[in-house]
Formats: C-alpha cells, sequence, structure tokens
C-alpha cells in the first residue's frame, strides 16, 4: 500500500533550516512555558484525594464549591467529568483537607449530604505526599534511563551521531508535547508519562526507519553527498511513515472522541506526540546526522 503514486521527490532538506528555527521556537517556547507556569501535577505526583461523584440532576458547581468551603479551610477543586448526561463532578482535595485517621469518603459524604441527596460516590483516590513524591523520581528515572537505552542501542545499530541524533529529536519531541500540555494547563499524571513513554518509542521507531534506509543509501551510492543520500532515504520512507502516522492518529483520534474520560488525556497526549513525531524524524533526526558530519568533516 502507497501513499503516494509515484516515487516522491521532494527537496525536504533545503528545508532543514527553516525546520531548525521552528522547532527552536517550539522548544524555548515549552522551556519558557514551564519557567513561566510550571507543571501542574495531578495527585499521582503532589499526593492528595480525587473523589468522582455522579449525581441523579446536575448539579450546581457553585454550590458545591461553597459546601466544601464552608467544610475545609484549605482550597478544592471541582470540575465537570464526562458527558453533561452524566452529571459527574471530580473533586480534588489537596493532602491536608482531613486528619489522617480521618475517612474521606464519609468525610467528603458528610458534606455532600449538607446540600444534595441523590448522588453516588463512584471513585475515590487517595495518595499521600511521600507516594506522591516517590512516583514523581520513577517517572524522571523511567524517562532517563530510556532516553540513555536509546541511545546505546541506536549507537551500536548505526553509529554513535545516529544515536545523539535520535535522543536530540526525541528531547525535542518530549519538550513541545509538555509544552502544550502547560499552555492548555492540563495535569501531568502518570496517564500522561505513560503516553510520553509511548511517544517516545512511536518517534524512533519511525526515526529508526529513515535512519535504516539512510544506512542502506550510504552502502549503494558511496560517492553521493550525504545530504542527497538523506534526502532520497527520507522520500523513500516518506510513504509508510504517513500512512503509519495518519492511520494511529485516526485510531488515537477515534479514541479521544468516544474512548470516555479516563483516557481523555493520555489519547490527547498521544495525538500532540504523533503529528511531532512524524514532523521530526523527517525534519530533525536526518538533518542532525548531517550537521554531525559536516562538523566532523570540517574537523
Amino acid at each position: 500500500m502507497k501513499f503516494f503514486k509515484d516515487q516522491p521527490n521532494y527537496n525536504i532538506m533545503a528545508k532543514k533550516n527553516l525546520a531548525a528555527l521552528l522547532s527552536l521556537g517550539l522548544i524555548v517556547l515549552g522551556i519558557g512555558m514551564f519557567f513561566a507556569k510550571g507543571v501542574t501535577y495531578g495527585i499521582d505526583f503532589k499526593g492528595g484525594t480525587l473523589v468522582q461523584v455522579q449525581f441523579n440532576e446536575a448539579p450546581e458547581l457553585g454550590v458545591l464549591r461553597t459546601a466544601f468551603g464552608d467544610s475545609i479551610s484549605t482550597a478544592v477543586s471541582i470540575t465537570s467529568f464526562g458527558d453533561d448526561i452524566n452529571n459527574e463532578v471530580l473533586i480534588t482535595l489537596p493532602q491536608n483537607a482531613f486528619s489522617e485517621k480521618a475517612n474521606i469518603s464519609a468525610e467528603v459524604k458528610g458534606i455532600l449530604n449538607k446540600k444534595f441527596n441523590d448522588y453516588t460516590v463512584r471513585r475515590v483516590e487517595t495518595v499521600g505526599a511521600k507516594v506522591g513524591g516517590e512516583l514523581k523520581e520513577k517517572a524522571f528515572n523511567a524517562a532517563v534511563f530510556a532516553l540513555v537505552g536509546i541511545l546505546v542501542y541506536v549507537g551500536l545499530r548505526f553509529q554513535l551521531r545516529y544515536g545523539v541524533a535520535a535522543v536530540i529529536a526525541l528531547f525535542h519531541d518530549v519538550i513541545i508535547t509538555l509544552g502544550v500540555f502547560m499552555l492548555l494547563d492540563k495535569e501531568f499524571t502518570l496517564t500522561i508519562v505513560a503516553a510520553i513513554l509511548t511517544i517516545i518509542g512511536y518517534s524512533l521507531n519511525d526515526t529508526i526507519v529513515v535512519f535504516d534506509r539512510v544506512r542502506e543509501n550510504v552502502a549503494k551510492l558511496p560517492k553521493s553527498p550525504l545530504l542527497d543520500v538523506i534526502n532520497r532515504s527520507i522520500n523513500e520512507s516518506l510513504s509508510r511513515t504517513i500512512l503509519t502516522s495518519v492511520t494511529t492518529f485516526f485510531v488515537v483520534f477515534i479514541l479521544f472522541i468516544f474512548g470516555g474520560e479516563i483516557i481523555h488525556d493520555f489519547c490527547f497526549t498521544m495525538m500532540i506526540g504523533l503529528i511531532v513525531g512524524t514532523y521530526s524524524s523527517i525534519f530533525v533526526a536526518s538533518p542532525i546526522v548531517w550537521f554531525m558530519d559536516q562538523r566532523k568533516r570540517a574537523r
């Protein structure tokens, strides 16, 4: 199955400088968002309690906030959850909302009973501050070890400069994806960590396909400039790259629309990562290999 009727012959490497400026701008924006707004951690990392409540009739969020504000001195986050017809809300309580020995489910029901009668507590999740800190550290370590493993693997399979280029491209994907997340003020949870690690694997696979074609063409065309070889290799694998990305994006988009609120953020992260990862495998990873080769020749 082919995306193009004939073999494409786009001069993709001619756009490498423009792509570099675009990528640099997005990375600066992502880093700027980190210092300007910071990461909004979910209870997985900062600790606290998440309560999902379903009402028989749509509740007024203002009344809910007043009920909890009158009973709890600390800030409580209350947001709608899922479709409007479900009449569900998420109540996020900070770590110090109740005493350590309190029955959180009973405390929440006691507050709700003052204003509401017909409701069902669907879910109660509690994460301690210490556990949240450990999860944050483990999530960071998982990402770092994944990138180091990728550097070693690609460096051994191809050459070191290919491994470095792949890792830089993956950093590019992760920083831009997190930048979008911070821009939209979405919570960073373990689910998002899973999505980012999935993006790393997907983007790496896409990049290796291009690198493998580059290696084959370097052997076939030893006298051709590396720039031309890379351009030819990207064109030869372009149909596969687009088909894989489009079909994967379509599946994730359907899950985003119909999969429910639980996987909503996971699918959103995947969609952003698929777009950025496909872009980086074409316009970031291979140009970095060429740039490093030029630096080596210059020395």
